[in-house]
């Protein structure tokens, strides 16, 4: 694989990730080019440096609310991370809104149950997936708080 290769892929996946340039360099070469290997390394990658993190204090997030077209389900989910600075990022409230549906849809009990839940909108990936790859992607801590379901 050539530089320009390399290069064009490392844009790609930068664009995709927050991962650094260098980090995802070294994955790509590890992966000799192939991206979905080198999107696996990466992954790996924020997996150890979130149980770095894990201890870290969250006093940082969102409180996002639902409320159902019927009126009659509302939802309210605490996520925390470490800074305002992650509170803020779209994504990140992107990823609130889509835990208030779950709960909403699923109604779990607390959150280390909805942690352990396949994803409504898509079963191949876990509560707890989408979680820490924010976490990973963010480089802090994100947790699930409280959450809050009424039905009438």
């Amino acid at each position: 694989m050539d530089n320009k290769q390399i290069i064009d892929l490392v844009k790609k996946i930068r664009g995709e990730t927050s991962y650094s340039i260098g980090e995802i360099k070294i994955a790509v070469e590890k992966a000799e080019g192939d991206e979905k290997k080198a999107k696996l390394i990466l992954k790996e990658l924020g997996y150890k440096q979130l149980e770095k993190r894990a201890e870290k204090e969250v006093h940082q997030g969102r409180v996002a609310t639902y409320t159902h077209s019927t009126g009659k389900i509302g939802v309210m989910v605490e996520l925390l991370c470490e800074t305002d600075f992650v509170a803020k990022n779209e994504e990140f409230l992107s990823v609130c809104r889509e835990l208030c549906l779950q709960v909403a849809a699923m109604d779990p009990k607390d959150a280390d149950e909805l942690l352990e839940m396949e994803y409504v909108k898509d079963p191949s990936v876990k509560i707890k997936d989408m979680v820490s790859g924010l976490a990973g992607k963010f480089g802090e801590n994100v947790k699930i708080g409280r959450i809050c379901r009424y039905e009438i």
